[in-house]
């Protein structure tokens, strides 16, 4: 009878692709008759045939049992076929597994080469149960007379530790053997062994090191130098003494070293094991950074790549050193391959500090302008063209990788990324980040103005000293049509816009001119950005008008009457437009605005100039000869700024929350509208003002009178005018009394529960967890320090078309800026503080010149006399007004009478920053 070999299955599978399934179908048919064969030989045809379409995906696992049968062969080439089927479709769950522990006992003492491929098999098989019964088996074999076998054991051992862990402790002295063994492929399969069992657990393996050392000093393998290298790395952290001892060793190799694997290796250990410490680690590290920049400069992308994954661990302990190369790296944010610019990004991210940031967002920056002149070639790039015609891909590659809006995209928040970490702690010149932030607006073309805008509005409301810079750089952005003619396309970035009107409206009285700047907020072309923009935008505006028409009244003329008029007249009309918009957000603000306007546009109409105005007095308030007359100019121009400059708008702190205490008698767990009383049990909720207390009921029965703890719900209001009807009679003698049995008040103990587990969820319930948590202790430290801001000097706007901004006067050239880190706490919280405590902590930054001149924009004073208001329950949180200034009064306890204040706006040179 003719059979199939393994290389006719083969020919036949190729033959039949089109019908593969019908061809192995008959194979496998073919193969369950040879495999029940007599003859071995035939057995393990059929076996290799079958490791062969288990290859493919055909299971085998059927056939187990005489796989062991051809293991068990005597001769050499039979029993290999079947190990190799054993190793190809034996797992875990194999259930002749148990057949095989006497077999391979058997084959181990047996010839050195059946102990070599049952060596082989056994480490691919190996279960717990296998490596419990055979682990003395093979720690025998570690001392046998050849190599190869116990360079196998040794292998073969890491799995049976790896099953079962409790043989290590017996195995340790053979394998501390094994590295003294005169065979230099034993020693490296246990080195090889013990590293890898050291990564997890190194402590059992620290006694090793005096003989892993003398192998560091000795060896000549490089292989295995790096597999020693990488094993010190795994002790060093838990024998700091290792550290001395390897740093001069480790040097040699990293200086005399022409393998690059060993060299990334040894630098590697350097930095994972904690060798670059102390005064020789500074030399060593040197020396590692050094190496690792020749990498840099290599041709090969590989090795940059390593290089700059070695240096972004270096870079947190010895910044210094990889700062000096700062260009190289700079170079690689700009390479062809995308890791290799984005591990050059996680460096250059790594080693900024307030030295060298503004060199390195400026270098980042540069990759991102797009090179205009780039469209045409140098002259060395046309004489190439023609002398070596390129290729596509040559042509592909020309093109510079930062034009790419995934890389870009990643490169601008990098940017953000770099200045705004730890609350801009590495900026020291906020005028600069300003205008980086612009720029970036203008180059980045890419989503992410929303960012830009969040960092915008962030560092103009912490820093003081930059708003007035803030105002100038919003008032371009905003005078730009630029931004108005592109919004809505991707990349460009007109969500700044945003924060450019919300920054001028806030910060409005750094403007001289704040009238020419209503006509860009309130132009046509404003309807296409987003509607929130919108809204702000019209925000900004009202702001702006308020501040316009307060200063025009303290300096009022009769000649402003048609100023004031016109202005009036063309924002009205334009509020029409606004007020159309589909979005009701900018309908609702529109509207009210037009409607205020409308009203001014009124009461400007009827004004007629009166001539009994008297002017200011010197301490710039506004005085009339007589305070029952009239001013002489509109008193509808007072009527918007009010609404805007009442409180100053700071940073909150992350804990201010936290320092607001719980007003006194805050009940949430009171009901606002009692439920009904229609439960069909005749259980009633209480009312407001009810009072639950305990009272004792006695009943009669057979003529004894027991006493029972029940409750009795006595009212505070009005007698129930109907009682429910009870079976017991005698329980509702008296009208007055609703009594509740011990199963009505667990019943309605129970739907309570079951209310408030439903309310826990509900976000129109506010639920109280006062009792399981201890009340809110007021943290000192956290609180800000006060300090004193300044303003920058600043030119007037050169176009005299745009708005202008006052003009301030600072000695200094250099400016000095203060960050408000921490933010603003409530008032009580910030009462805490002794007045000791705000000296001390103020004194400092005097000292160093850090205050500065607070640029906050006063109120104007109004022209009406002051006047006496009562105090309204103290609302907690709710910070005070900027600038006023309270009568004091003498403490009294709460509760006991209420308190006057006479509110005068005035105009201090500085304000405390709460």
């Amino acid at each position: 009878m003719w059979e199939r070999t393994l290389q006719d299955l083969i020919r036949g599978l190729r033959a039949n692709k089109q019908d593969e399934a019908k061809f192995v179908a008959q194979a496998i048919d073919e193969i369950r008759n040879e495999i029940k064969s007599k003859d071995m030989e035939l057995k393990a045809g059929a076996v290799m045939k079958l490791t062969y379409l288990d290859m493919l995906g055909y299971d085998m696992t059927w056939a187990s049992f005489h796989v062991v049968e051809v293991m068990s062969s005597s001769k050499m080439h039979l029993k290999s076929v079947g190990y190799l089927g054993a190793v190809q479709s034996f797992n875990e769950e194999t259930d002749v597994l148990m057949l095989t522990t006497n077999l391979l006992k058997k084959d181990f003492t047996s010839r050195p080469d059946d102990v070599a491929v049952s060596l082989n098999g056994f480490s691919h098989i190996v279960t717990f149960d296998l490596a419990r019964d055979l682990a003395p088996d093979v720690i025998k074999l570690l001392s046998h007379s050849r190599p190869q076998i116990r360079k196998r054991a040794v292998a073969a051992l890491y799995k049976v530790f790896t099953k079962y862990p409790e043989v290590i402790g017996s195995a340790m002295s053979r394998i501390r053997e094994r590295l003294e063994d005169p065979d230099a492929g034993v020693v490296a399969a246990t080195v090889n062994v013990l590293c890898e069992l050291a990564r997890h657990n190194p402590t059992e393996y620290l006694p090793l090191a005096p003989q892993l050392f003398h192998l560091l000093t000795t060896s000549t393998n490089n292989w295995m130098l790096i597999k020693i290298v990488k094993l010190f790395g795994h002790l060093t952290p838990h024998e700091p003494r290792l550290v001395k001892k390897l740093q001069p060793q480790i040097t040699e190799l990293i200086s005399t070293t022409p393998a690059i694997s060993l060299l990334y290796e040894c630098v590697r250990t350097c930095i994972t094991g904690g060798v670059l410490q102390g005064s020789s680690g500074n030399t060593l590290a040197r020396t590692c950074v050094s190496k690792l920049a020749t990498f840099l400069e290599d041709e090969d992308q590989n090795l940059k790549y390593i290089a700059l994954m070695a240096m972004v661990r270096i870079v947190p302990s010895h910044p210094h050193l990889v700062a000096d190369y700062q260009d190289m790296i700079l170079s690689s944010v700009d390479d062809q391959d995308i890791s290799i610019r984005m591990r050059a990004l996680d460096l250059v991210s790594a080693m900024a500090n307030i030295s060298n940031l503004q060199a390195i967002v400026q270098q980042l920056l540069s990759h991102l302008v797009k090179n205009e002149t780039g469209l045409l070639p140098s002259a060395i790039q046309s004489l190439s063209q023609h002398t070596v015609p390129q290729s596509p891909t040559s042509k592909r590659s020309a093109t510079s990788p930062s034009q790419n809006p995934a890389y870009r995209l990643i490169l601008s928040q990098r940017i953000l990324s770099l200045c705004s970490d730890n609350t801009y702690e590495n900026v020291d010149d906020f005028e600069w980040y300003l205008s980086v932030l612009v720029d970036l607006t203008y180059v980045a073309s890419v989503d992410i103005g929303s960012q830009i805008r969040d960092q915008l509005v962030d560092v103009t409301v912490r820093v003081r000293g930059a708003r007035r810079f803030a105002v100038s750089l919003m008032v371009k952005l905003l005078c730009d049509d630029t931004f108005l003619s592109n919004a809505g396309e991707p990349g460009s970035c007109s969500e700044v816009l945003w924060a450019a009107a919300w920054i001028c409206g806030e910060y409005c009285g750094e403007l001289a001119e704040p009238q020419k700047l209503l006509n860009y907020l309130l132009q046509p072309q404003v309807l296409t950005l987003e509607p929130e923009t919108i809204a702000v935008y019209l925000q900004a505006a009202l702001k702006i008008f308020g501040v316009w028409t307060a200063e025009l009244a303290e300096q009022w003329d009769n000649d402003d009457l048609p100023k004031a008029k016109g202005m009036v007249d063309t924002i009205v009309e334009r509020l029409g437009e606004f007020a159309s918009n589909p979005d009701i957000e900018v309908q609702e603000r529109a509207a009210s605005m037009l409607q205020l306007f409308t009203f001014m546009r009124a009461d400007l109409n009827s004004f007629r100039p009166k001539a009994n105005y008297a002017g200011y007095d010197d301490l710039g308030s506004t005085s009339f000869q007589d305070t029952s007359q009239e001013p002489s100019f509109p008193k509808s121009l007072f009527l918007i700024q009010p609404l805007s400059s009442t409180y100053e708008l700071n940073t909150v702190a992350s804990n201010a929350q936290e320092m607001v205490p719980v007003p006194e008698g805050l009940d949430l767990e009171a009901w606002i509208v009692s439920p009904p009383r229609d439960e069909p049990t005749g259980v009633f909720e209480e009312a407001d003002g009810d009072e639950i207390e305990p009272v004792v009921k006695k009943k009669v029965k057979k003529g004894k009178r027991k006493e029972t703890g029940e409750v009795k719900v006595k009212s505070n209001k009005k007698k129930r005018a109907h009682v429910p009807t009870y079976e017991d009679d005698t329980l509702h003698a008296e009208a007055e009394e609703i009594i509740e049995t011990e199963e009505e008040r667990a019943t309605r103990e129970r739907m309570k529960a079951e209310r408030l587990e439903r309310q826990k969820d509900d976000p129109f319930y506010l639920t109280d967890d006062r009792s399981s948590r201890k009340p809110a202790q007021p943290d000192i430290d956290s609180i800000p320090i006060v300090r004193l801001d300044d303003l920058p000097s600043l030119s007037q706007a050169v176009d005299s078309h745009l708005p202008t901004l006052r003009s301030a006067n600072v000695g200094s050239s250099r400016q000095v800026f203060v960050i408000d880190k921490v933010g603003e706490m409530p008032e009580g919280a910030t009462a805490q503080l002794s007045k000791a405590q705000i000296a001390r902590e103020t004194s400092p930054s005097i000292r160093n010149g850090a205050a500065t001149t607070s640029s906050t924009h006063t109120p104007s004073p109004s022209p009406f006399p002051p006047y006496e208001v009562e105090d309204e329950p103290s609302r907690t949180g709710t910070p005070p007004p900027i600038k006023v200034t309270r009568a004091k009064k003498k403490t009294k306890p709460s509760g006991t009478g209420k308190k006057k204040r006479t509110a005068t706006v005035e105009t201090p040179s500085a304000t405390l920053d709460s």
